[in-house]
Protein backbone atom coordinates (compact mmCIF):
# COMPACT_ATOMS: atom_id res chain seq x y z
CA UNK A 1 0.00 0.00 0.00
CA UNK A 2 1.56 3.41 -0.46
CA UNK A 3 1.84 5.90 2.11
CA UNK A 4 -0.17 8.56 2.95
CA UNK A 5 -0.23 11.33 4.71
CA UNK A 6 -3.38 10.74 7.06
CA UNK A 7 -5.34 7.86 7.92
CA UNK A 8 -8.79 6.96 9.64
CA UNK A 9 -10.03 5.15 12.28
CA UNK A 10 -10.67 1.92 9.72
CA UNK A 11 -7.37 2.64 8.51
CA UNK A 12 -5.70 2.74 12.19
CA UNK A 13 -7.78 -0.31 12.92
CA UNK A 14 -6.73 -2.21 9.45
CA UNK A 15 -3.11 -1.53 11.19
CA UNK A 16 -3.48 -3.58 14.17
CA UNK A 17 -5.45 -6.40 12.03
CA UNK A 18 -2.25 -6.76 9.85
CA UNK A 19 -4.53 -5.67 6.92
CA UNK A 20 -2.82 -1.90 6.42
CA UNK A 21 0.87 -2.51 6.06
CA UNK A 22 0.85 -6.19 6.03
CA UNK A 23 0.67 -9.19 8.82
CA UNK A 24 4.68 -9.55 9.40
CA UNK A 25 4.76 -5.73 9.67
CA UNK A 26 4.57 -3.83 13.20
CA UNK A 27 0.96 -3.34 13.94
CA UNK A 28 -1.52 -0.68 16.55
CA UNK A 29 -3.24 -1.98 19.06
CA UNK A 30 -6.88 -3.36 18.87
CA UNK A 31 -9.62 -0.79 20.26
CA UNK A 32 -9.97 0.02 23.09
CA UNK A 33 -6.36 0.18 23.12
CA UNK A 34 -6.34 2.13 20.48
CA UNK A 35 -5.10 5.57 21.33
CA UNK A 36 -6.10 7.48 18.40
CA UNK A 37 -9.09 7.86 16.02
CA UNK A 38 -7.01 9.81 13.09
CA UNK A 39 -4.14 10.48 12.01
CA UNK A 40 -4.14 14.05 10.53
CA UNK A 41 -0.66 14.01 9.45
CA UNK A 42 2.46 12.26 8.68
CA UNK A 43 5.50 13.20 7.22
CA UNK A 44 9.25 11.99 7.18
CA UNK A 45 9.93 15.56 6.80
CA UNK A 46 9.70 18.72 8.86
CA UNK A 47 8.72 19.07 12.52
CA UNK A 48 10.96 20.79 14.84
CA UNK A 49 14.01 18.70 13.95
CA UNK A 50 13.63 18.51 10.31
CA UNK A 51 12.87 14.73 10.67
CA UNK A 52 9.28 14.32 10.29
CA UNK A 53 6.21 14.96 12.35
CA UNK A 54 3.10 13.57 14.10
CA UNK A 55 -0.22 15.22 14.55
CA UNK A 56 -3.45 13.23 15.63
CA UNK A 57 -6.37 12.98 17.20
CA UNK A 58 -7.88 11.20 19.73
CA UNK A 59 -12.17 11.95 20.56
CA UNK A 60 -13.33 11.76 23.93
CA UNK A 61 -15.94 10.83 25.29
CA UNK A 62 -17.70 10.17 28.52
CA UNK A 63 -18.39 6.47 27.68
CA UNK A 64 -14.78 5.54 27.08
CA UNK A 65 -13.77 2.36 29.17
CA UNK A 66 -10.94 3.89 31.45
CA UNK A 67 -13.33 6.62 32.84
CA UNK A 68 -15.59 4.47 34.20
CA UNK A 69 -13.12 3.31 36.68
CA UNK A 70 -10.40 5.53 36.75
CA UNK A 71 -11.38 7.29 39.18
CA UNK A 72 -15.00 6.43 40.52
CA UNK A 73 -16.76 9.92 41.19
CA UNK A 74 -13.58 11.65 39.74
CA UNK A 75 -13.05 10.40 36.08
CA UNK A 76 -9.87 11.16 34.56
CA UNK A 77 -7.99 9.73 31.51
CA UNK A 78 -4.84 7.62 32.83
CA UNK A 79 -1.84 9.53 31.91
CA UNK A 80 -0.23 6.58 31.33
CA UNK A 81 -2.36 6.03 27.90
CA UNK A 82 -1.64 9.23 26.62
CA UNK A 83 2.41 8.45 26.91
CA UNK A 84 0.74 4.62 25.19
CA UNK A 85 -0.56 6.73 22.22
CA UNK A 86 2.52 8.74 22.04
CA UNK A 87 4.43 5.20 21.54
CA UNK A 88 1.25 3.86 19.61
CA UNK A 89 2.40 6.82 16.82
CA UNK A 90 5.72 6.36 16.72
CA UNK A 91 5.46 2.77 16.29
CA UNK A 92 3.22 3.42 13.33
CA UNK A 93 6.04 5.82 11.77
CA UNK A 94 8.33 3.27 11.57
CA UNK A 95 6.01 0.68 9.63
CA UNK A 96 5.11 4.11 7.80
CA UNK A 97 8.95 4.49 6.63
CA UNK A 98 9.21 0.69 5.76
CA UNK A 99 10.13 -1.03 8.61
CA UNK A 100 9.75 -4.51 9.38
CA UNK A 101 9.08 -6.33 12.76
CA UNK A 102 7.29 -6.59 16.05
CA UNK A 103 7.07 -2.75 17.56
CA UNK A 104 8.30 -2.15 20.60
CA UNK A 105 8.20 0.65 23.46
CA UNK A 106 11.77 1.10 25.05
CA UNK A 107 11.43 4.27 27.12
CA UNK A 108 11.19 7.77 27.93
CA UNK A 109 13.74 10.02 29.17
CA UNK A 110 11.78 12.68 30.55
CA UNK A 111 7.68 12.84 31.20
CA UNK A 112 5.26 15.69 32.52
CA UNK A 113 1.83 15.97 33.23
CA UNK A 114 0.46 19.66 33.71
CA UNK A 115 -3.71 19.01 32.96
CA UNK A 116 -5.65 16.19 33.04
CA UNK A 117 -8.03 14.77 30.15
CA UNK A 118 -12.08 14.75 31.74
CA UNK A 119 -14.92 13.61 30.06
CA UNK A 120 -16.35 16.60 29.15
CA UNK A 121 -13.66 17.40 26.70
CA UNK A 122 -14.09 16.49 23.15
CA UNK A 123 -10.99 15.67 22.00
CA UNK A 124 -7.10 15.31 22.64
CA UNK A 125 -4.26 15.94 20.10
CA UNK A 126 -0.80 14.40 19.93
CA UNK A 127 1.82 16.20 18.25
CA UNK A 128 5.51 14.45 18.06
CA UNK A 129 8.41 15.47 16.36
CA UNK A 130 10.48 13.07 14.80
CA UNK A 131 14.11 13.63 16.31
CA UNK A 132 16.01 10.41 14.64
CA UNK A 133 15.90 7.11 13.15
CA UNK A 134 17.93 4.60 12.40
CA UNK A 135 17.17 1.38 10.09
CA UNK A 136 20.14 -0.64 10.90
CA UNK A 137 20.64 -3.18 12.35
CA UNK A 138 16.56 -2.41 13.55
CA UNK A 139 14.72 -0.01 13.06
CA UNK A 140 14.21 2.86 15.76
CA UNK A 141 13.30 5.96 16.27
CA UNK A 142 13.21 8.69 18.63
CA UNK A 143 11.29 11.76 19.31
CA UNK A 144 9.69 14.52 21.35
CA UNK A 145 5.90 14.58 22.06
CA UNK A 146 3.02 17.02 23.54
CA UNK A 147 -0.22 16.01 24.08
CA UNK A 148 -3.17 19.12 23.89
CA UNK A 149 -7.09 19.62 25.13
CA UNK A 150 -8.60 22.98 23.86
CA UNK A 151 -5.13 23.66 21.55
CA UNK A 152 -3.59 23.66 25.68
CA UNK A 153 -0.48 21.47 25.82
CA UNK A 154 -0.57 19.05 28.83
CA UNK A 155 1.37 16.18 28.87
CA UNK A 156 5.37 16.55 27.19
CA UNK A 157 7.37 13.86 26.55
CA UNK A 158 11.09 13.88 25.65
CA UNK A 159 12.89 11.34 24.14
CA UNK A 160 10.50 8.53 23.79
CA UNK A 161 11.93 5.67 21.66
CA UNK A 162 10.45 2.69 19.91
CA UNK A 163 12.33 -0.25 18.26
CA UNK A 164 10.72 -2.62 15.74
CA UNK A 165 12.81 -5.92 15.99
CA UNK A 166 12.46 -8.36 13.30
CA UNK A 167 13.58 -11.66 15.55
CA UNK A 168 11.48 -11.13 18.58
CA UNK A 169 9.68 -13.79 19.70
CA UNK A 170 7.22 -14.48 22.49
CA UNK A 171 6.85 -17.58 23.98
CA UNK A 172 3.66 -17.92 25.39
CA UNK A 173 5.19 -18.75 29.02
CA UNK A 174 7.39 -21.86 27.32
CA UNK A 175 11.16 -21.14 27.81
CA UNK A 176 11.64 -16.99 29.06
CA UNK A 177 15.12 -17.47 27.32
CA UNK A 178 13.98 -17.33 23.98
CA UNK A 179 13.01 -14.03 24.26
CA UNK A 180 14.94 -11.36 23.78
CA UNK A 181 14.39 -9.11 26.40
Amino acid sequence: MPRKENYTKEDLINSGLGKLFGVDKGKLPAPPMLMMDRILHISDEGGKYGKGEIKAELDIDKSLWFFDCHFKGDPVMPGCLGLDGFWQLIGFFLTWIGGEGKGRALGVKELKFKGQVRPFHKKITYQIDIKKYITRPTHMVWGDAVLKVKDKAIYFAKDLQVGLFETLTWDYGKDPATDPF
